[in-house]
């Protein structure tokens, strides 16, 4: 668990560390890019709730542990259950197949070190 937890935790650091370092590249179809990125997940005819839930689905299908870690902390943040959240990831399993098995592994690791730090 200790892995994992460092891991989540220079996730965080990295992740914002080279976000800066993208931003700072001062490109507008970049920016625009991650501006698109940013609003997609605001309400609207979805909840943020809902549109994050689903952000966490296909990040497990796409078979992306950066992104996995990322919904994870959004659907905390918006309100997600425990039980929600894997239930998003019970779709993407049957969606992506056993293939997703392996990021499932991921993200309860990560539901795990939430849980711990009071998020979820």
């Amino acid at each position: 668990m200790t892995t994992t937890t460092n891991n989540l935790k220079e996730f965080r650091k990295y992740r914002a560390m080279m976000n800066k370092k993208v931003m700072d590249l001062d490109h507008l179809g970049i920016k625009r890019f991650f501006n698109l990125d940013t609003n997609t997940y605001k309400d609207g005819a979805l909840s943020s709730k809902t549109k994050e839930l689903l952000g966490l689905t296909a990040s497990a299908v796409l078979r992306c542990n950066d992104c996995i870690d990322y919904h994870l902390e959004q659907c905390a943040k918006t309100g997600s259950t425990k039980a929600e959240i894997v239930d998003a990831l019970n779709v993407a399993l049957i969606v992506g197949g056993s293939i997703v098995i392996p990021h499932f592994r991921h993200a309860v690791a990560t539901i795990e070190i939430l849980e711990d730090e009071g998020l979820l």
